[in-house]
């Protein structure tokens, strides 16, 4: 299980500094992030993706909760109403479950990719003030060592938290 860790950074080379470190520290470049403004030079740092970027995968959660609530409210409604085949209402209802899902996930997904991801608010001043936020993913028995560490060698790096999980997918 890993924890995402945020750090503010000022400028790029404080960021690479950091990076440097959190190699050094044997924590896999794929576990890192940075979000910056789209002027913003990052070289060779491992930029933000779409799923650290945006609210897609809060988008596809609520998608798949409320498009699966809706499918099986309108499977009941048709049992009710006799449109079903008699004996087989708990299959439709599943049916109509699922691809209300996986109509609500498309969907939401669609609305997700275009949504700044809404835990990164917070630090959006400073990322439109030409700083960075750094991003990491780190197993939960290193963060309190990776923040310290962070903390000693970069005074100019804010630590501004840790996100208590992480999506699994990604």
């Amino acid at each position: 299980m890993r924890r995402r860790l945020y750090f503010l950074l000022p400028t790029v080379d404080s960021a690479r500094k950091v990076h440097n470190e959190l190699l050094l520290s044997r924590i896999e470049e794929r576990h890192m992030h940075v979000v910056a403004r789209d002027d913003v030079d990052l070289d060779d740092l491992p930029e933000a993706g779409l799923l650290q970027k945006t609210d897609l995968v809060h988008s596809i959660q609520i998608g798949l909760m409320l498009g699966g609530a809706a499918g099986i409210v309108l499977g009941g409604l048709a049992g009710v109403m006799g449109y079903l085949v008699s004996g087989l209402e708990g299959l439709a209802m599943l049916g109509t479950g699922l691809g209300g899902a996986v109509i609500g996930a498309f969907t939401s997904s669609m609305i997700g990719v275009s949504v700044p991801n809404t835990k990164h608010k917070e630090f959006q001043r400073h990322i439109d003030k030409g700083g960075l936020l750094f991003l990491v993913e780190v197993p939960v028995e290193q963060v309190d060592e990776v923040s310290e560490k962070i903390r000693q060698h970069y005074p100019e790096a804010a630590v501004r938290g840790i996100e208590p999980t992480i999506p699994a997918f990604p």
